[in-house]
């Protein structure tokens, strides 16, 4: 009988300890998670004469691989790339985009409806945009960089409207997420609401 109570007792102590692990290995790894920062869209665009007209859906922008990430990028000396260990975006860097893009157009009240595809939109264009620079700039003094290149193309024809590239720069006060966030936020602003009023006067 001692045996059996030993054993029971045995395996109960390991099941415990199993159970002691595990809370301490999602805690490790919770903390190891780095915290997620947003884009914020710009709220404020000067008022257009006319009424509001035409239907727009924002496709996701292309990026290469290095910026197709969740992750913020640091580009160094040389171009290599490298990445910030106390902060990154909330999703994936064109995801992320493509969400305050609209926010931005919805923002403005310059067209009758914005979405992205498969929201059964009946658009009448398209914006397409590539990721040209989304990075922080770490050789001496330190900024962010923001650039897209932009088309806008009619959904009925497939024709090419309008192209053409926006960009802008913002001094980050340290090389923290923080810091560097909101210089981004600064350029992306700037940025997005440059092709929000350049977009609709194409429209």
């Amino acid at each position: 009988m001692a045996d059996k109570r030993s054993k029971r007792a045995g395996r109960r102590g390991s099941v415990a300890l199993a159970a002691l692990m595990t809370l301490a290995l999602a805690g490790c790894s919770s903390s190891n998670v780095p915290r997620g920062f947003d884009i914020i869209a710009p709220t404020t665009f000067p008022a257009r004469a006319g009424a509001v007209r035409g239907q727009l859906l924002v496709v996701e922008p292309k990026a290469i691989a290095s910026l197709d990430t969740e992750r913020i990028a640091v580009r160094g000396p040389g171009g290599a790339y490298s990445y910030l260990t106390d902060g990154a975006w909330a999703d994936r860097l064109p995801k992320l985009l493509q969400a305050r893009l609209i926010q931005s157009f919805e923002n403005a009240n310059r067209l009758r409806s914005v979405g992205r595809p498969g929201d059964r939109l009946a658009s009448d264009w398209q914006l397409l945009a590539e990721i040209r620079s989304f990075e922080v700039v770490a050789s001496g003094a330190t900024e962010v960089v923001v650039e897209l290149s932009v088309k806008i193309v009619n959904d009925r024809s497939g024709r090419i409207l309008a192209g053409r590239v926006f960009s802008a720069r913002a001094p980050a006060g340290g090389t923290d997420a923080v810091n560097v966030s909101t210089a981004f936020n600064g350029a992306v602003q700037s940025v997005m609401r440059e092709i929000v009023l350049w977009s609709t006067g194409q429209v």
